[in-house]
């Protein structure tokens, strides 16, 4: 072997070294994030910490928007980030379909965490508020939901248009039940077991967390880590 191809040799056995390395390391992060069991108000401040995503698309009981008093079905996919400062960025996606292949609207939610005190559904839950007091991003992903948010759309505002995201944060809305000026607040809960992230499940009957009297009692389908 001569040396130019024995130094290629060696710099291909370092690289996959470091990359078996690497993976390894990401495989102990995993695992023992997901043996950890915050439980102290500070030990789930610090553990919520980055990004969790639905494992899938999710089923949730919503009241009809036109006050018709039904329930409705609504799919959907969950995004949250944890930041640093008692911050967040919420994303939902809503689907026309139980599996996620025909996108209707996407809201972005940003804002502060306001922690409240233990949650007894479980040790480790703690109640926790989001206040949509930094963003209320509304984007139509199909040209119907364009034209359901148009049909409502409150006097001064400008349509929405396809795949282009208005912040409404502030305005009235009454599709959405807002008034001018107000800032929506979500009153949940939070609790973290075997990797996951639990928040609230919805009330079968489609009431929204919209008062603090209106917090869950119970956990909807866990967020997984994305690392």
């Amino acid at each position: 072997m001569n040396k130019a191809s024995f130094l290629i040799t060696g710099i291909v056995a370092l690289c996959l070294f470091q990359s078996c390395d690497s993976t390894a390391q990401n495989l102990r992060k995993t695992a023992m994030h997901n043996i950890a069991q915050p439980i102290t108000l500070e030990e789930v401040k610090a553990y919520a910490q980055g990004e969790w995503t639905s494992i899938s698309v999710e089923l949730r009981p919503t009241e009809d928007r036109t006050g018709s008093g039904q329930i409705e079905p609504t799919f959907l996919k969950r995004n949250f980030k944890y930041l640093e400062g008692d911050k967040f960025v919420g994303t939902i996606t809503l689907f026309g379909d139980n599996y996620g292949q025909f996108p209707l609207m996407e809201f972005e939610f940003k804002g502060d965490l306001k922690w409240g005190e233990e949650h007894p559904i479980a040790e480790g839950a703690w109640k926790i508020d989001y206040v949509l007091n930094e963003g209320f991003g509304v984007t139509p992903l199909h040209e119907q939901a364009a034209q359901m948010l148009n049909a409502g759309l409150p006097v001064g505002m400008t349509p929405f248009a396809l795949n282009e995201k208005k912040d409404i944060l502030g305005k009235a809305f009454p599709m959405f039940k807002i008034v001018e000026g107000q800032i929506v607040s979500d009153y949940d809960l939070i609790y973290f077991k075997n990797g996951l992230l639990f928040m609230g499940a919805k009330h079968v009957d489609g009431t929204p967390f919209d008062k603090a009297e209106n917090r869950p009692h119970q956990l909807q389908i866990p967020l997984e880590k994305v690392f």
